[in-house]
């Protein structure tokens, strides 16, 4: 099988990371794939935000857990090191479909690395918190973003999970 293609059959979402950084070149490398997702009309209207920084990200998983209703405590994060978080441009018709594109190419470059991941939501309600657009800005982010997820990456503390068998009757061809 085409080594492609087998890691997008293998990839799963890990829920529980080791407490080991993941080395600078391999994030640069996760993340130079995700820039090269597809975008509508090529208009490269997402962007990439990279958080190492444990304070950050601890503040990051804080604000998710409120977010998401549970306990205090809780890392909806499943204490992965790295966040990657992705917002897109409002103004581009093609936003929300870029930006997953982008949280896939993520997701697989890491698998091909063999470091886990997982899609994690609530970036939207995040970014829309005057206190996150005033972090956008901070890092010298200008226009109108909206959060569409964060990838957070790290080395899986245990075996990476098998895929389920697939349900039936979900391709129709028309010949």
């Amino acid at each position: 099988m085409n080594e492609i293609i087998r890691n997008m059959k293998d990839r799963r979402s890990i829920r529980k990371f080791k407490d080991e950084m993941v080395p600078k070149a391999d994030i640069e490398q996760i993340i130079e794939a995700g820039l090269y997702a597809p975008s509508g009309r090529n208009r490269q209207a997402v962007i990439i935000v990279a958080v190492t920084n444990k304070e950050v990200r601890n503040r990051f998983s804080e604000i998710n857990c409120q977010i998401g209703g549970w306990q205090e405590g809780f890392d909806p994060f499943y204490n992965a090191p790295v966040v990657l978080i992705v917002l897109a441009d409002k103004s581009v018709p093609t936003y929300v479909y870029d930006g997953s594109l982008v949280m896939e190419n993520l997701m697989l470059a890491s698998h091909s690395l063999g470091i886990g991941s997982c899609w994690i939501h609530r970036a939207k309600q995040e970014f829309e918190m005057p206190e996150y657009q005033q972090f956008l800005k901070e890092l010298g982010v200008e226009g109108d973003y909206e959060g569409i997820g964060h990838c957070v990456i790290g080395y899986a503390d245990g075996e990476f999970p098998k895929a389920p068998e697939r349900k039936d009757n979900r391709v129709f061809l028309v010949e």
